[in-house]
Order: C-alpha cells, then structure tokens, then sequence
C-alpha cells in the first residue's frame, strides 16, 4: 500500500514545463503504480517556470494527493536542473525519475527500482537506467536518437542503448556526488561508471505524447549534445588520471 511518510523509500522526481495537460494523469499514474507495493513514495513535480496553468492544476492535485510536493524554478533552467533541485530535495535514499510528458509509463517505475531495494542488492549498484523499447516518437526524432546514442556510446563506452530515456533510479547520495552541468542527465550511465559505481539496464515501454509539445528540438539537442559529449569525455579522463597518481602514491608509500 501507497502512504505518505516523514522519510519515503522512494522519491519520485519528474521535471515538469508546460505540461498542465498531461500532469493529473501522470500524478494518478505514478500513485497507482506503487499502490499495491508496500513502498512508502513522495512524488516532487519540479515545475521549470511553466508558463501554462500547470501550477493550478498541481495545486489541486496536491488536495488529492498528499504524497505530492510541488517545488519551483523562478526562471527556467532546463531538464537537469530539475532533476538536480528534486533530488536535493528529496526525503528518499533512492529516487525515481521520469520525464512530465507523459511518455514514460508510471507502470514501469516499481520494476525500475526494485534491483536498488532487493535485499541482496549489491552495494556497488547505483543506478538502474531505463531504455526504450518500441519508441512512439516521429521517425525524425528516433533517428536523431539513434545517431547521438551511437555517437555518444561510441566516444564514452557507457554500454548503454538509450541515455535519452527518463525513467532511471538511483541512489540519492551517488547521485548528488557527480559533477553538476546542464544537460547531465543524459550521460548518467558514464557519470556513475566514472565514479566507481555499476549501473544497470531495464527495458521499458514508451508511449505517444498524448498533449502538448516537446520543449526541445532535434537540432537544439544536436547542438548541445555535442558540447556535452566532449565535456563529459574530458571529465571521465581527467578522473583517470587521478585515480592513477593516488595509485602511484600509494604504490610509493608502500615501499617507504
């Protein structure tokens, strides 16, 4: 059974724009997939300076929903921000996230974090990143999709089919110890492995979007995506090289 609680299991995080449309269906959702688990949630809707109504609509689903928390952006800062303020935020040791469109199924949430709250989970696993299976998007935007993803896997060897999907879990304290930037959300698999931390895979279904439109295009995403890319590589070297000098120093300590 769903209930509220000082201290959840699990925080769900959902980065929300102009999304008033899809948020009652998505808030009730995410309620009823934890409904017949016995994990306590909180669902924190990170509104990034919606200029629709989503604000009232979250405000009278908060009389429905006592495990929802509404926090706000003063002025929009973009998809990784949010996830960033809601993990801060957050109650949980472990947290759930997906995307406010609606195109990631609450259904699959309790799957998606299970492996963190098994009782012979390994300390080690830090993050269970969704990847899409059967994606509803236009043809554009998964062919746009696969061309980064393969970029992407290529430059950074994360393992990892599908960065772009929102569904993930993970632990709240590993997270909040990866390098903040914009955009992090999509290189998480290669920010945890960088850390020392094992990330496994899920696969999970995808829907339409049923209202409203995307916030980003699929040259914007190229765009940034490029930057990123080469940043997050850089970062992953730079860590090498100084896991390697302690290991050095360590080494030399040894012999002293």
């Amino acid at each position: 059974m769903t209930k509220s609680a000082t201290s959840p299991d699990v925080s769900i995080v959902v980065p929300a724009k102009n999304e008033a449309e899809n948020l009652p269906g998505l808030i009730r959702g995410i309620h009823d997939a934890f409904a017949s688990t016995t994990h306590s949630i909180e669902i924190i809707v990170v509104d990034d300076k919606s200029d629709d109504n989503s604000l009232t609509v979250l405000e009278k689903l908060r009389s429905d929903f006592s495990e929802l928390r509404v926090l706000t952006h003063p002025q929009s800062a973009g998809q990784s921000a949010a996830v960033h303020s809601g993990t801060r935020a957050a109650k949980a040791a472990f947290i759930c996230t997906l995307d406010g469109d609606g195109q990631n199924p609450p259904s699959e949430l309790p799957r998606l974090v299970a492996p963190l709250l098994a009782a012979n989970a390994p300390a080690e696993l830090a993050l269970v990143a969704g990847q899409r299976v059967g994606r509803q998007d236009t043809m554009s935007k998964k062919l746009a999709s696969k061309a980064a993803n393969g970029i992407r896997s290529f430059i950074l060897k994360d393992e990892t089919r599908d960065t772009g999907c929102g569904l993930k879990s993970f632990k709240r304290d590993a997270f909040l110890e990866l390098p903040y930037f914009d955009h992090m959300h999509r290189y998480l698999p290669a920010l945890f492995s960088m850390n020392n931390w094992t990330v496994a895979h899920v696969d999970v279904s995808h829907r339409a979007r049923e209202a409203g439109r995307s916030n980003y295009s699929n040259l914007q995403r190229a765009l940034v995506g490029l930057v990123d890319l080469f940043g997050v590589a850089w970062l992953i070297r730079r860590r090498k090289k100084a896991r390697a000098s302690e290991a050095a120093v360590a080494q030399e300590h040894g012999n002293t």
